[in-house]
This record gives C-alpha cells, sequence and structure tokens, in this order.
C-alpha cells in the first residue's frame, strides 16, 4: 500500500511539443506496483495548456482545481474544479487553463502512459 500527499510528489515539467505551462506528477504508477493503471497530477498555470493530440487508450479526469477549457477536437468545453472528462481512444483532445487562473487534474490512463 502508498499512502502520500500531492505535495510530497516531485512535480517534473512536460516537454512534449506543444504542451506549455505544465507538470505533471506521478500519484500512482508501475514503480508502486500497480499492474494497470497510471495516476497522475498535472498542473497548468495560468494560459498554459496540453498539447492538442490523441492517445491509443482512454483517458479519465477530474479536476481539481481552477477552471479552464478542454477541446474535443475543436470544441471547447469549460470545466472546472468537480468537472470530470472521458476521453475516448483516439479523440483530438487539449486541457487549457484560463487566462488568469491556474488548472489541476487527475488523469488516469493505462500504465504504458507514465
Amino acid at each position: 500500500m502508498k499512502i502520500a500527499t500531492c505535495d510530497t510528489t516531485a512535480p517534473n515539467p512536460v516537454a512534449m511539443e506543444g504542451a506549455e505551462g505544465i507538470t505533471k506528477r506521478v500519484m500512482i504508477g508501475p514503480d508502486d506496483g500497480a499492474p494497470n493503471f497510471t495516476m497522475r497530477v498535472f498542473d497548468v498555470e495560468p494560459g498554459g495548456h496540453t498539447p492538442h493530440h490523441s492517445h491509443e487508450s482512454e483517458h479519465e479526469v477530474y479536476v481539481i482545481g481552477g477552471r479552464g477549457v478542454v477541446l474535443e477536437g475543436d470544441r471547447e468545453h469549460p470545466i472546472e474544479a468537480g468537472s470530470f472528462v472521458f476521453v475516448p481512444p483516439h479523440e483530438v483532445h487539449q486541457f487549457r487553463a484560463a487566462e488568469d487562473e491556474a488548472l489541476r487534474f487527475i488523469c488516469i490512463v493505462p500504465k504504458q502512459y507514465d
């Protein structure tokens, strides 16, 4: 069993092409013995965003702080603390923080995406 807090897990900058102002914390993953899924927390600075991209598998996202939008292709949907998002496999998506507020979300993916 692993018990920790988000603030005790080291953040790492996201260095993907198209990403701006993002850090990622791997909360639970293969290094913890999790055989199937990885839980990550992303912090997106005001005005920052993930790449506009797609993946082979699904993502489950829960917004725990701030506000912004998620793009479903090119269509914007507002999100804020308490919102959840299911991103199906192969769907082009992007998470963007509001210009004046950071965004923090939990993202659960199959273990190969840690």
